[in-house]
């Protein structure tokens, strides 16, 4: 993006140079073309001059009969011809005598011309203009004897084709001026981007991957000064040094850790928080959710990666988790204060729910966060649409989880980890209250450009919450850059590149990337051995996937998943490979997200569409090339699904992280599957072992889907070991 703005001064540079010139060479040829249009005109007087010298004798014979005789002598010698109009005779009174048939049409228009002849007993020029069309005026006295004026002879030429030239010259001339305009602004941003601006925008991507990533070259060629090339040579040098130094203490210091454990987490979290302070971690979505389902009261784990992510740190240090009581059951499960204990059955930490009207939850979090910061966040192709009313209630709703923050911490001290994008303004209000308090923001999806970020009219607000953080935290470096580059643009702050801080009404807010885990599978009470077995057997059953190649997919129906895509792939795989069909089946564990957006509606509606599509174009018998199980899918299924699948595809057309390709490689202690994952997932930075792909390239994902599925063993082993 740092190309844009000096390509933008470049562009500037050859617009100004280009006006200057264009400007210089126009002013001349309007000088031009005036200067030949009055010797056109004069042209055009002088003919007059000849013609009335030619006519005079005869009219001024003329003015002494009768007007009725004058008339019948002179009119045969009064017509005109092309460009001249006629003439026409007029008495000292302005009296018209004869005039020839086009004259006599505007010879009405002619009395100034006549009376200023016969003042000045001078021939005079003068312009009229009828229906249009621009007519010379010459007239001439006509004297006998000499002093006496006897009449006034009117000379009279269309001029419109003087008037014709001199525009076709106007319009030439400007041709040429925008051809020279546009070959001068072509030549001088070549020019200052070739031997300037290129090779500066080169340099600073250069020390910005120097900053940022593991960069082995020297400063790029062509740096306009060798003053500056020698110094950036110098602090490549140095950075270097430093970077390496800090990965020798990092290793030693891995090494000589041991392996993270639950007891070990909460040991350390208690000698870092210390004795006096509690963890409150602050989420939109609750770890746990109450929901009647047939009748019955089921305790349901949402999808999504945060949950996935937190609950286990809270399962080994305790704590409060405050979320929004989403469940249609979820105050029947509550005390009276929104509070309970979870993971039912081994309760490890307080979950305190906070309660939202209809109203409330309709305008912050399924409008403003999620048809607004949502698709503003993603490069998925979807408008981002935000209105005043959500604006108010999002601002109301972060209102109230941070008042719920503080009735919960009391008079202690506590280390507050807000997540995500629902909850932007939390920290502020947080450190409004109480600067004392410690508090984390961790932003869970991606960060974009400065220039997509303009677009929310409230960017600045959301920027000011978040930076009441002490530290915020996105998935990858690549995020971490952005945010501080729109920090940099939208607001009046000091930035501390060395560091990644940022300064604003002199509190610091630290920016670092956190790469999120996953939790074992083996602590979370999944089945194993004969119990997976069966379990494992009952769905191949249910879903008839006996004997063919199981590929699976774990998402919340979202339109940033790359659903379409996916499905699209499966279908040109079977297309391009028939031999698989009736051996090769994808399974879709969808879970409903959000469905209160009509655009999430239609997606599920669209998905279904296209998978019916798909099943009716390729089934054989009973078999079905793609399974699309649309519910929200506990742990246990999903373990399920992954253990018996020899693939797994994420298709993520924008993702922060996305927690299902690494719980997928959890899921493997055999080694045996194959991972298919997207490189616009944050997961692919870290999983550079698999199958990576361009879910928008229908063909190349295809392709990939036959190379799983027709690996050998030792490469898959190998890619998982690695």
């Amino acid at each position: 993006m740092a190309g844009r703005p000096q390509l933008a001064r470049s562009l500037r540079l050859g617009f100004l140079i280009a006006a200057i010139i264009g400007a210089t060479i126009g002013s001349l040829a309007w000088r031009q073309v005036n200067q030949e249009r009055r010797i056109d005109l004069d042209d055009v007087n002088r003919r007059a001059q000849v013609l009335a010298r030619q006519l005079a004798p005869t009219a001024t014979k003329a003015l002494e009969l009768p007007d009725a005789q004058a008339r019948e002598e002179l009119r045969p010698r009064l017509r005109g011809y092309r460009a001249l109009l006629g003439y026409a005779v007029f008495r000292p009174d302005g009296v018209l005598v004869a005039a020839g048939n086009t004259v006599a049409e505007f010879s009405d228009r002619l009395g100034t011309a006549v009376n200023r002849a016969v003042r000045t007993g001078a021939e005079t020029i003068t312009r009229a203009r009828f229906q249009g069309t621009p007519i010379d005026v010459y007239a001439v006295p006509l004297e006998t004897p000499p002093g006496v004026i006897r009449g006034v002879l009117v000379v009279a030429h269309d001029v419109t084709f003087i008037d014709e030239r001199a525009t076709g010259r106007l319009v030439q001339f400007g041709f040429w001026i925008l051809i020279l305009t546009l070959l001068t602004v072509t030549l001088v941003v070549g020019a200052t981007w070739l031997t300037y601006e290129r090779p500066l925008h080169i340099l600073a991507d250069w020390m910005r991957r120097l900053r940022t990533e593991n960069v082995g070259e020297g400063p790029p060629a062509g740096v306009p000064s060798a003053l500056l090339r020698s110094e950036t040579d110098r602090l490549a040098a140095s950075f270097r040094a430093a970077r390496s130094t800090g990965q020798r203490l990092s290793q030693a210091a891995m090494h000589a850790e041991q392996v993270w454990t639950r007891d070990r987490l909460r040991t350390h979290a208690i000698a870092a928080l210390g004795a006096d302070r509690q963890l409150v971690v602050v989420s939109n979505r609750e770890p746990y959710m109450h929901q009647l389902q047939d009748g019955k009261l089921r305790t349901i784990v949402p999808a999504g990666g945060l949950v996935t992510a937190l609950d286990p740190v809270l399962r080994a240090c305790g704590g409060v988790w405050i979320a929004h009581g989403a469940g249609d059951s979820d105050r029947e499960t509550a005390d009276e204060s929104g509070r309970l204990t979870v993971p039912p059955g081994d309760p490890r930490y307080t979950l305190r729910r906070v309660w939202l009207t209809r109203e409330e939850e309709q305008g912050y979090y399924y409008g403003f966060s999620n048809e607004g910061l949502w698709p503003l966040c993603h490069l998925a192709h979807e408008r981002p649409v935000f209105r005043a009313p959500d604006w108010r209630f999002y601002r109301r709703a972060n209102e109230l989880f941070a008042e719920t923050v503080l009735e919960e911490i009391g008079g202690g001290n506590a280390v507050v980890l807000v997540q995500d994008y629902q909850l932007a303004l939390v920290p502020a209000l947080l450190k409004a209250a109480r600067p004392e308090l410690q508090v984390g923001l961790f932003w869970h999806i991606p960060w974009p450009n400065p220039e997509a970020f303009r677009i929310c009219p409230y960017g600045a607000e959301i920027l000011t919450g978040m930076l009441g953080a002490d530290l915020i935290g996105f998935h990858l470096q690549q995020h971490c850059n952005s945010f501080l580059d729109t920090v940099d643009r939208v607001l009046e702050s000091r930035l501390d590149w060395d560091h990644f801080a940022v300064e604003l009404k002199g509190h610091v807010s630290h920016v670092q990337p956190f790469p999120i885990s996953v939790q074992p599978w083996t602590e979370r009470k999944v089945p194993t051995g004969e119990a997976l077995a069966a379990q494992i057997a009952g769905l191949k059953a249910e879903h008839s996937l006996e004997g063919v190649y199981i590929a699976v997919g774990v998402d919340r129906i979202d339109y940033t998943k790359g659903l379409p895509e996916r499905f699209r792939a499966v279908d040109r795989f079977l297309e391009r490979w028939p031999q698989y069909r009736q051996r090769f089946t994808f399974v879709e564990l969808g879970a409903p997200s959000r469905t209160h957006i009509p655009r999430y509606r239609d997606h599920i509606a669209e998905l279904e569409k296209l998978v019916d599509e798909i099943n009716w174009k390729h089934q054989i018998d009973g078999w079905k090339p793609i399974r699309f199980l649309v519910a929200h899918h506990d742990v246990v299924a999903v373990h399920a699904f992954m253990r018996m699948a020899s693939m797994c595809i994420v298709s993520s057309l924008h993702d922060g992280m996305n927690l299902v390709a690494k719980e997928y490689v959890a899921a493997q202690p055999d080694r045996e599957g194959v991972l298919i994952l997207s490189e616009f997932a944050g997961a692919s930075r870290e999983l550079g072992d698999a199958l990576i792909i361009n879910p928008y390239d229908t063909e190349q994902f295809a392709e990939a889907i036959r190379a799983g599925v027709e690996m050998d063993p030792a490469e898959r082993h190998a890619r998982m070991d690695r």
